[in-house]
């Protein structure tokens, strides 16, 4: 009896997904443009994880959270389906937060890695030291995307997933 005691105040893990998709533009034709901003997500922006249903599937709240780490973090390639990561030289996601903002992933080389169609899909590198809890506490968060490369030749259709792994809340 003591043990399922003791179980049922640890602290419960559970891990939610954050998707969202980009359009990154065409080169305008004949010139070559330099990638030096890579466009934003909206469903990136103003996140507030109290309104996170894998949060409220747990019954837990952005202020019961002890730690978040990044899992994983994923960049694929949605449309056109033949296109690769050949514009793309490097990419870092940042978690925003007020005026304070912590890199937690990201990816040299990227064009060199030879992902080539259909819907390639490169994951981010992830900083395990890194947590993300006063993001997620914070009123409002946001993650940023951060690429350099050049243009593609045609309109990119990405789709960026992050994946985060929660402790708080009661087993």
């Amino acid at each position: 009896v003591a043990g399922l005691g003791l179980s049922a105040c640890s602290p419960a893990s559970f891990t939610t997904e954050i998707q969202g998709e980009a359009t990154v533009p065409a080169n305008p034709a004949g010139t070559s443009t330099l990638l030096n901003a890579f466009p934003s997500i909206s469903s990136f922006s103003a996140l507030d994880f109290n309104e996170n249903q894998d949060f409220k599937n747990r019954d837990v709240t952005k202020d019961e959270v002890t730690r978040v780490q990044v899992k994983s973090m994923k960049l694929k390639v949605l449309s056109p389906n033949d296109q690769d990561f050949g514009f793309l030289d490097s990419m870092e996601a940042v978690a925003r937060a007020g005026n304070s903002e912590s890199r937690f992933a990201g990816r040299d080389s990227i064009a060199g890695l030879g992902l080539g169609p259909p819907n390639p899909t490169v994951g981010l590198n992830t900083d395990g030291s890194v947590d993300l809890r006063p993001y997620v506490a914070a009123p409002s968060m946001s993650i940023i995307l951060r690429g350099t490369g050049r243009l593609p030749e045609r309109e990119v259709r990405v789709q960026a997933t992050v994946v985060l792994e929660v402790e708080g809340g009661l087993l």
